[in-house]
């Protein structure tokens, strides 16, 4: 039986292991090294894919897909990186030159009871596809932050490649940016669990109104705090894997430790845009 890693670290190792990651991710240089490389190959037409949302526990799950013109290096020089290493300001700035320089772009949301009914990461692959599908141009290469889906264009799994990709940074910036403007509105809608501010992911304040109000519909009830709110399961405790908002502070979200702990996986091949067809 396969025993988790939030249930074996103490919470302080863990978020010691959670702020290596985060510097060291801040060390990765993001450039159109990936897309110029896969170019040389003869790919034209390079779409890079991300998605947000995933830990949160209320709202969809939102993915992007981007196609960024062959001379972008304009982007980097603005700061373009993972979204996650952003500031509000900066992605909302960063979103609309991406805008004004993009080829091509498409948004794609899954919901919370699609969420609930086929799981998080399938529902993630679900939300890119539909992403890639909903382009203006058609691409002949994708590049992915850690995930393959089911297209039949070829595509490239690049780990952390929100990181390292301008591509796939721009699609986290314009997935981000939407789910942010989103939960926003939402707030209005379901008011009382501070949605505006965190964005439904699990933090303490969140998860103390979510114990006062219980579960609105959009909250996602396949997540152990909604979950035990519902079935009178004891609420986990311990760590769950961290990811940053805006103010660029560590969170407590659920449903994917193990991602704080992942090695660095950066293949050369990989990064000399090897296909994986």
């Amino acid at each position: 039986m396969r025993t988790s890693i939030a249930s074996t670290l103490p919470t302080a190792e863990a978020v010691s292991a959670a702020t290596a990651k985060q510097r060291m991710l801040k060390l990765l240089v993001c450039s159109d090294a990936p897309e110029q490389a896969l170019r040389y190959r003869g790919f034209s037409m390079i779409a890079g894919v991300d998605e947000v949302g995933r830990g949160a526990l209320f709202g969809p799950v939102v993915a992007a897909a981007v196609i960024l013109p062959e001379r972008c290096g304009a982007l980097g020089r603005a700061g373009l990186k993972d979204s996650k290493q952003l500031d509000r300001k900066q992605r909302e700035r960063l979103d609309r030159r991406i805008r004004k320089r993009a080829l091509a772009i498409s948004i794609a949301e899954v919901d919370a009871e699609t969420i609930d009914r086929i799981n998080i990461y399938q529902a993630s692959r679900m939300a890119m596809l539909a992403a890639v599908q909903g382009l203006s141009l058609k691409p002949d290469h994708l590049l992915i932050d850690a995930l393959r889906i089911d297209h039949p264009c070829p595509q490239t799994k690049l780990i952390y490649g929100d990181s390292l990709s301008l591509s796939i940074a721009a699609a986290s910036v314009v997935a981000k940016v939407h789910r942010d403007r989103l939960l926003r509105e939402l707030d209005g809608v379901h008011p009382g669990y501070g949605l505006a501010s965190h964005k439904g992911y699990a933090t303490p304040s969140h998860r103390k109104l979510l114990r006062e109000l219980g579960p609105c519909p959009l909250h996602r009830r396949s997540f152990a705090p909604v979950r035990a709110l519902i079935t009178g399961e004891p609420e986990p405790t311990g760590l769950l894997f961290p990811e940053a908002l805006e103010d660029g502070a560590l969170l407590e979200t659920e449903g994917f430790a193990d991602d704080m702990l992942d090695e660095v996986e950066l293949d050369a091949d990989v990064l000399a845009a090897a296909s994986d067809a």
